[in-house]
């Protein structure tokens, strides 16, 4: 029978299954399989497991409770196996390698950091004022100027400086914050967000990087929307 897997452990992990519900509108008991030092959290399941919100939340919450108890190598939603063979064969193939990671990830956490511009304005007329050009175009435009190349050249250098202040800010932040961290990644921004930051920090250092989030949170005002998660299941940790 095809098996969900949720994550890897070491097999003295304490994995405290009993009534917690998996994926699946009738979810299976959790239950493991083991090869040498390493066991699998897995769960039966009979049909296609797709990322609903109630699927998505009971695959987090496994993560989360099995992590509350010791280090786990979280897997990412929606990985299954063909059955425990295929499982235990993964284990024992890759059994170094899985190893090595609960030993680099032991009492670490993930936590997301996130940028966004909350309010434009003020840096529209930063940049107004910081740039010449910008501010010239401005007030001829406000002064009834119609040369239609007026707005798509200021446009341009608007779009250009907000995109220099914004990487500039998240070099500074991600700067700030990395000290506190084991190892970084810096993922590629979405949306409207201009930093999307991922930190792997031991729970020796939790306390030192909330009192650094919010100092920094103070330093850059309330124009900038910044977004501290975590702790979290260390899956962009995990290869």
């Amino acid at each position: 029978m095809p098996l969900y897997v949720y994550s890897i452990a070491a097999k003295d992990h304490p994995l405290q299954l009993d009534g917690v519900s998996g994926v699946g509108s009738e979810p299976s008991p959790l239950r493991t399989v083991t090869a040498g030092t390493l066991c699998a959290v897995v769960g039966d399941i009979a049909e296609e497991i797709r990322p609903k919100r109630r699927d998505l939340n009971a695959h987090q919450q496994v993560q989360e409770l099995l992590m509350a108890d010791g280090v786990i190598l979280p897997l990412q939603f929606g990985y299954i196996a063909t059955d425990d063979d295929a499982v235990r064969q993964a284990l024992e193939s890759n059994a170094e390698s899985y190893l090595g990671a609960l030993g680099r990830l032991e009492g670490c956490a993930e936590y997301h950091v996130r940028a966004s511009q909350a309010d434009e304005a003020p840096l529209l007329q930063q940049i107004l004022q910081d740039v010449p050009e910008a501010g010239d175009l401005n007030d001829r435009i406000r002064g009834g100027d119609r040369d239609p190349s007026l707005p798509l050249a200021l446009g341009e250098i608007v779009a250009r400086e907000v995109q220099v202040r914004q990487e500039a800010l998240a070099a500074g932040l991600t700067e700030a914050l990395v000290p506190f961290s084991r190892e970084y990644l810096a993922h590629p921004p979405s949306g409207s967000d201009f930093l999307n930051l991922s930190l792997l920090v031991h729970e020796e250092n939790k306390e030192a990087l909330r009192t650094a989030e919010a100092n920094l949170a103070r330093e850059i005002g309330s124009d900038v929307d910044l977004r501290f998660s975590g702790p979290l299941p260390p899956y962009s940790f995990v290869q």
